[in-house]
């Protein structure tokens, strides 16, 4: 009986992928942390918070 070879491609990492890739509680951990420096800029005024937190999430994505 013959035998098959199967063929495997080597998967070429893509970079925009790769920035996805970030695990989700690091992912929040550092959004966490950019929306806190934020705030802190602020001296913590309240009612920036969502602001704060979307802003981080669009920097850190960028």
């Amino acid at each position: 009986m013959a035998a098959t070879v199967k063929k495997h491609e080597k998967k070429i990492s893509n970079p925009d992928e790769d920035r996805s890739a970030i695990c989700l509680p690091d992912r929040d951990a550092k959004i966490a942390e950019l929306a806190y420096y934020k705030a802190e800029n602020r001296d913590f005024a309240p009612g920036y918070e969502l602001e704060d937190w979307l802003e981080a999430e669009q920097e850190l994505l960028l």
